[in-house]
């Protein structure tokens, strides 16, 4: 159990967190939740020791071990990726000298009966059941095993770390820290440099952990799967909640409901007291009276109202001018960095009002070919032509960083605006929660958060008709992805988004494109209708499967001819698929609404009880109507593929 006792941290003027309590035990799955700068990544550190609180103290039992993943980690040159990643059995080939010492001595001793030769058996069986815990029989199998799932290929292996990017080499870092499997593992941002196999590979890996986690993530979805606990930090203060991501949002939203109208009955009946109290105070016969009343209400425990962080921007991007038909059309298109083919004759064509989600394993082309498209690269062969009146909107994967270090935020804005647009740069800048003298901070003292606001903020300088987002959320917190989402949602232009994010892919996108051997494969619906379509939790199965030459579901010795779909008509079952679904949750969400409604014991007391239980009734009728006609939406556009 770690004891988190009375932390206090304090910048200048600015109290980061103020006497900070939090019990962590053996086995819990908690997600540390906040805004960007909230102290998250502070709590962290200072639990895991790296760094020391103005005041209070951290209690961990001695003995116990704790893996700590950051963000600023970095590899030693000159290692293999697998010499490397077995570096975490360090402690466990220490065990194996210490084996074959322990079998040399008592293979030579014969003093059986003695006190030391039992000691000797003893630290024997204490090392060799140590060693068998933490995986000393099967130490490179377990290296290969982490390192695939964590999306490293068989030839990986033997390469240098050198070699690989920084988010490749935190990926490593990880798999050192899931083998040497210690008691507290401490993950601040582990899915920032994982792709979507990558993460739920890891949310099993985690659900599974026999020590206690603590994770820092953005990833709603990843926290779902993975915490049942989740620790919000928010203006100096944690709040506990005994439930993960989704479960904590509403009930935090109760709290905050019931407090304040704890709070403002309190004030009435105050308010009344106070009333009352004056009321006597002026007549000489009842002095004695107030004056008791009054006594009685200096005793009250104010109630007061926590005090919570309600800052969000407010993002809407420009209305899209209109565009041709064709937005893009790409033929045979290639690229090849030298001898390592990228991509290798794809074709794509994007429509007017098209919303395409790129995903697959980081590596097989996915920014290759956003950049291609934006003209930030050129073709190794085929061709890519823009339709008519098309204006491309670009957000890079590392677009934050290319901002001017030395110019202020407001003279960042002024390099990307038109004329026309100086003079509203202010106010949108503080629709982006940068207002009065933020305007003139640097942008080489921005946090990574205000960064990729900042570069957002650029983004809509200029109208267009094509966006294309390359991991737009990352360094956004949960707040901002939010915010995020709900604007391209609303965006009436073509859109291509390359994300690793599940949750913030879902009802985004109508068609989905998986990047896999060099090729582009093709699936209609978002992301989550794509991994359910073909029944995985993890897209690496299908290769897997493909490898290992499994056998797949008997087919007809001859497949009746596809029916053509023509544009118009893949439309329209799209359209129709979308609207059973969307029909389909809303009458669930009523449906449960009326179900919490009915398990209060008190119901059926109610003066409207018959009228709400017939209501539940002819929802339930209600949805079993739209499921059908769902299946059948999706029975006739599975026809056609």
């Amino acid at each position: 159990m770690i004891n988190i006792n009375n932390i206090f941290i304090k910048y200048g003027d600015r109290t980061l967190l103020d006497r900070v309590n939090l019990i962590i035990t053996a086995r819990d799955k908690i997600g540390l939740v906040g805004r960007n700068g909230a102290g998250k990544s502070t709590l962290l550190k200072i639990i895991a020791g790296y760094m020391s609180a103005h005041d209070g103290n951290v209690d961990r039992p001695s003995g116990s071990t704790l893996g700590f993943l950051h963000q600023e980690m970095s590899l030693p040159k000159g290692k293999t990726v697998m010499a490397e990643t077995l570096t975490a059995f360090d402690e466990v080939r220490r065990m194996e000298k210490q084996i074959a010492a322990f079998n040399k001595e008592m293979a030579e001793r014969t003093d059986y009966e003695s006190d030391s030769y039992m000691k000797l058996l003893e630290d024997f069986s204490e090392v060799n059941d140590r060693f068998l815990l933490l995986g000393g029989q099967t130490m490179e199998a377990d290296a290969e095993r982490v390192l695939t799932g964590l999306g490293f290929k068989p030839s990986d292996m033997d390469r240098l770390t050198d070699e690989f990017s920084g988010g490749w080499q935190m990926r490593i870092e990880l798999a050192k820290m899931l083998l040497q499997r210690p008691d507290y593992l401490l993950l601040d941002e582990p899915t920032n440099h994982l792709d979507i196999e990558s993460i739920i590979w890891l949310e099993k890996f985690l659900k599974d952990y026999a020590g206690a986690v603590i994770v820092i993530s953005h990833d709603k979805q990843f926290l779902d799967n993975v915490t049942r606990r989740t620790v919000e930090v928010e203006l100096g203060k944690v709040y506990d909640y005994k439930a993960a991501y989704s479960e904590y949002v509403e009930l935090r939203k109760e709290r905050r409901e019931k407090q304040r109208a704890a709070y403002e009955n309190q004030q009435r009946v105050i308010a009344d007291k106070e009333r009352t109290i004056n009321r006597f105070m002026a007549k000489a016969t009842k002095t004695k009276m107030a004056q008791s009343m009054q006594k009685q209400l200096d005793k009250i425990e104010r109630i007061e109202v926590e005090q919570f962080d309600t800052a969000a921007m407010n993002l809407r991007f420009p209305p899209a001018p209109r565009s041709g038909q064709v937005v893009l059309e790409a033929k045979n298109l290639s690229k090849s960095y030298g001898t390592l083919n990228v991509l290798d004759n794809v074709n794509l064509k994007l429509d007017r009002g098209d919303r395409v989600a790129f995903v697959g394993q980081n590596g097989q082309g996915k920014t290759t070919l956003a950049k291609i498209i934006v003209n930030e690269l050129t073709l190794t062969g085929g061709d890519l032509g823009l339709g008519h009146n098309v204006e491309i909107g670009y957000y890079a994967q590392n677009q934050s960083d290319s901002l001017h270090a030395k110019l202020t935020v407001l003279e960042t804005m002024e390099s990307y605006a038109p004329a026309e647009m100086r003079t509203q740069l202010r106010s949108i800048l503080g629709a982006f929660m940068f207002s009065g003298e933020d305007a003139d901070k640097k942008v080489s003292v921005l946090s990574g958060g205000e960064r990729a606001r900042l570069a957002l903020a650029c983004l809509l300088l200029r109208p267009f008709n094509l966006l294309v987002l390359d991991e737009p959320t990352n360094h956004l917190d949960i707040t901002s992805k939010d915010v995020l989402k709900r604007a391209i949602q609303d965006y009436d232009g073509s859109l291509i988004i390359v994300s690793h994010d599940r949750e913030f892919l879902a009802n985004l996108t109508d068609r989905t494109l998986e990047f896999r051997d060099r090729k582009l494969h093709e699936h209609l619906g978002d992301v989550n209708y794509f991994l359910e379509r073909r029944q995985l939790d993890n897209m690496r199965d299908v290769e897997i499967s493909q490898s290992t030459g499994k056998p797949k579901a008997a087919q007809p010795a001859q497949e009746a001819p596809r029916k053509e779909l023509s544009y118009e008509e893949r439309k329209r079952l799209q359209r129709a698929i979308s609207n059973a679904e969307k029909k389909v949750e809303k009458i669930e969400s009523e449906i449960k609404a009326l179900e919490k409604t009915m398990s209060n014991p008190e119901f059926y007391m109610q003066d409207d009880a018959a009228e709400i239980t017939k209501k539940h009734a002819d929802l339930k009728a209600a949805l079993e109507d739209a499921i059908e006609v769902w299946e059948l939406a999706q029975l006739e556009m599975m026809e056609y593929e």
